[in-house]
């Protein structure tokens, strides 16, 4: 990466002094408007990102003691089982994770990339929600380890750590068909998310093996909230051919799902697993068969990542993939029509 623009690349591009640099980027009085314009110019001709972090915070060697977490959703179980995991990992080095939430909105994500940098974390480990990454090049320190967690990077040769999306969403397709189901409904995130498209490749090619007709009826994506997901469960029980069987390939996806099939008095007849876990899964009636990543393993890998390449270890970036696990107990295991007795 090149090096960053300064605040002294500022001055001499506005043809002002550094110090009439600094109270413009901190917003103190005493500086003329035309004094102002040009180097807020300046600022942005140079993408200069001043650094906010107080000397007091760093440590030797110039780092800040502090890795950024660009999550999903903290409020999501998945983001904060992760961010737990590579918060124990750090407290380990003395070091503190400060996270965000994306939301799933590309201009947040490099917001926040933003404003981290400003402080100049040492490490970022990110769930990216935009389609390109490239742009991290200009944002950060150069020599800067990221980490991408759940969604591999686009234009940044950078580590992920991933789950087997395919094969998980594979796996709960075949048990399915297993029980006697074969009219089985998808219910899908956001297609715009890699794991998304993903865990309908791995559905869909699972139904191809057993010979099952992919139909449109019973396929539904971009639901990225519980509601969104419950309605349109409620069209697929309320059509002339309900599904016999639903996989739901989000957790939050899965509770609207589940709120469907029980507002039809359908939840003891209609076979339901769900790729993430989620808390009370097993207390419910029929407690939620799921296909389960590890974000607890998936966090770790990632701040252990992080960590190496802090300590001085240096290799080619790499993929790498953790396995899911599916999780029986009892809404998968639902029988439909073509069970054999």
């Amino acid at each position: 990466m090149d090096a960053r623009p300064t605040l002294r690349d500022v001055a001499q591009l506005a043809g002002v002094s550094p110090k009439t640099v600094s109270r413009v980027v901190n917003e103190e009085s005493g500086v003329s408007a035309a004094k102002e314009g040009r180097v807020r110019r300046a600022i942005e001709q140079l993408g200069y990102r001043p650094n906010i972090t107080a000397s007091r915070l760093r440590r030797s060697g110039g780092r800040t003691a502090a890795i950024a977490a660009l999550l999903e959703d903290i409020a999501n179980p998945f983001s904060s089982v992760l961010h737990r995991a590579m918060e124990d990992v750090a407290r380990e080095r003395g070091v503190l994770i400060f996270a965000g939430s994306v939301e799933e909105d590309p201009q947040r994500e490099q917001a926040l990339v933003r404003e981290f940098a400003r402080r100049q974390a040492d490490a970022l480990v990110m769930v990216p929600a935009g389609e390109n990454q490239a742009y991290l090049t200009r944002e950060l320190t150069p020599g800067t380890p990221v980490v991408f967690v759940d969604r591999p990077p686009v234009g940044l040769h950078a580590d992920a750590v991933l789950a087997d999306n395919e094969a998980g969403a594979a796996a709960a397709v075949h048990h399915l068909v297993a029980h006697g189901h074969r009219d089985i409904a998808y219910l899908g995130d956001l297609r715009s998310i890699a794991t998304a498209r993903q865990r309908f490749t791995g559905y869909r090619e699972a139904l191809v093996e057993h010979g099952i007709r992919l139909g449109t009826a019973h396929v539904a994506h971009d639901l990225h909230t519980a509601e969104e997901a419950e309605a349109a469960v409620l069209r697929m029980l309320d059509a002339d051919d309900p599904p016999t069987a639903c996989f739901s390939a989000q957790n939050l996806v899965t509770l609207g799902a589940l709120r469907a099939l029980r507002r039809r008095g359908r939840h003891t007849a209609v076979a339901l697993v769900g790729f993430d876990d989620f808390p009370l899964a097993d207390l419910l009636q029929p407690a939620v068969t799921v296909v389960a990543q590890d974000p607890a393993a998936m966090g770790r890998l990632a701040a252990e990542l992080v960590f190496r390449r802090l300590d001085g270890e240096s290799w080619e970036p790499a993929t790498h993939v953790v396995a899911t696990r599916l999780i029986p107990r009892g809404s998968g295991e639902i029988r439909g029509p073509q069970a054999v007795s």
